[in-house]
């Protein structure tokens, strides 16, 4: 089973694409390591403070893959640096 999940983030600290790509850069990474996902930044990549992010879990069943996604989600979120604007889930 497949999940894919869009999440859009406002980084009301960020003034340069520089400190929004630090902050991003980080999280992106950190999630990475931490949980069983694919992370990427799919749009906003001009704009100081937004980003959108596509996550993918794979797993052998729905729970599983759901599960693994939204922890990495819920990590995303516990970011006191950016504030979530929108999320997205879909089956695959």
């Amino acid at each position: 089973m497949i999940v894919y999940a869009e999440v859009e983030f406002m980084i009301p600290t960020a003034h340069s694409l520089k400190e929004k790509r630090a902050v991003l850069q980080r999280m992106v990474t950190r999630t990475k390591q931490k949980f069983n996902v694919s992370v990427a930044e799919i749009d906003h990549q001009d704009v100081w403070q937004r980003t959108r992010l596509a996550l993918v879990s794979v797993a052998s069943s729905k729970d599983a893959a759901e599960r693994e996604l939204m922890r990495a989600l819920h990590f995303l979120q516990s970011n006191p640096e950016w504030e979530q604007l929108e999320f997205y889930r879909e089956y695959l």
